[in-house]
């Protein structure tokens, strides 16, 4: 008997993120393809942790999130964005990792037939998320170098079949960090053919222009009653394997969500919910830092990629930067300009065609990361040298 899986497991692949890593390990590699940290998470986070393991709290925590969390959440996001104000028995749902957060999202708002927007480059979990939802995804282009979008074709893509608009800000894989009048745009589209946004801001205090450079779609006139906004420990404090997300959407929301979580994974690990609870009672200057600490790895990086000829242009947000490859690889090789230079420098990075529909979109590009050590990156930009 031949092997049968569902058509829509045969429609895409395997995470080339993953299978980088993978590859990365068998060569003793730096692995600056996968976007995690090299470094410890704050010590709070430990402590809470540890303390909940003793303690006992090792049973399931109420489905949709412990009580303390939700609570820590929407207090910080309050104390983060004043005016947005966030209820923590209605609209929180903690879910295993902003992964989890945008499946149950979609699978909870989206029908099949309907159509869901991205904007491409897009991180690879979106497509596959839309398809398992049985929606259609479509398309709409951010143009290099600025990775702006053109007004026209965003309007042209809107119809009302789009249910929902799918937006990372801060941007992985470019590091785009969507304005207030992109957000006003979208606000407007939206509006006029009743489509939701569901923002995936797991970056959202890594980037690089200041006070307010980081507009949440949730505050912006016209999307506040129609934004799903996903968030996660991971990135902002060093925790990728935690695994513990959430979403912030209006109650009817939520009450959809929660129902789509609860028979997906049920909830997340109680005493890493523990430790989320001190995540979000650290104090303001711990963003100013990281966000300064991440400042200098993406000179450092971006600095190293250019001398070893690659064509750079410094992310606005997120910890990515989209490399130009033409002058090194001009057969716009990308997986196999990615698998010789992870052979010869022992540095792995992305092949930019994983960001891309048609792949050939993204052969003269690849992406490196830079949530690592100063250490580890000087030691990367000392491999990379060999290129140039």
């Amino acid at each position: 008997m031949s092997p049968r899986v569902s058509v829509k497991a045969g429609t895409f692949t395997e995470s080339v993120i993953r299978e980088m890593t993978r590859l990365c390990l068998a060569h003793d590699g730096i692995n600056l393809a996968q976007g995690f940290p090299d470094f410890s998470c704050p010590a709070e986070l430990k402590e809470a942790a540890k303390a909940a393991i003793d303690a006992d709290d090792n049973q399931y925590a109420i489905t949709w999130g412990a009580t303390a969390l939700r609570h820590a959440i929407a207090d910080k996001v309050t104390r983060t964005y004043p005016g947005w104000t966030v209820d923590p028995e209605t609209e929180i749902c903690v879910t295993c990792g902003s992964t989890e957060a945008m499946i149950a999202a979609m699978l909870a708002l989206v029908d099949p037939g309907d159509e869901v927007l991205l904007f491409e480059p897009f991180y690879e979990n979106y497509g596959p998320d839309a398809i398992l939802s049985g929606a259609r995804p479509r398309l709409v282009r951010l143009h290099g170098p600025d990775w702006s979008i053109d007004e026209a074709e965003l309007r042209a893509a809107f119809s009302d079949r789009v249910r929902a608009v799918v937006i990372n800000t801060p941007h992985n894989p470019t590091g785009k960090v969507f304005t207030r009048a992109e957000l006003e745009l979208l606000a407007e589209l939206c509006q006029r053919h009743d489509a939701l946004v569901i923002t995936d801001e797991i970056y959202e205090h890594i980037h690089y222009l200041g006070p307010g450079g980081h507009v949440p779609p949730a505050t912006v006139p016209g999307l506040t009653d129609r934004t799903i906004t996903i968030n996660a420990l991971s990135k902002t404090y060093a925790v990728t394997g935690w695994r513990v997300g959430w979403t912030v959407a209006p109650p009817a929301y939520t009450a959809a969500i929660r129902k789509v979580h609860d028979f997906l994974t049920v909830g997340a690990a109680a005493p890493l919910q523990a430790g989320g609870v001190a995540a979000m009672g650290l104090p303001a200057s711990y963003y100013d830092a990281i966000a300064a600490e991440y400042r200098q790895r993406r000179d450092l990086l971006c600095g190293a990629l250019a001398a070893a000829g690659f064509e750079v242009r410094p992310p606005d947000g997120a910890y990515y930067v989209m490399c130009g490859t033409r002058s090194l690889d001009p057969a716009g090789e990308d997986v196999a300009f990615a698998r010789r230079v992870l052979a010869t420098t022992g540095v792995a990075a992305v092949p930019g065609s994983s960001f891309f529909a048609d792949p050939a979109d993204g052969r003269h590009i690849l992406r490196f990361a830079f949530p690592k050590r100063l250490d580890t990156l000087r030691a990367a930009a000392d491999r990379l040298a060999v290129l140039a």
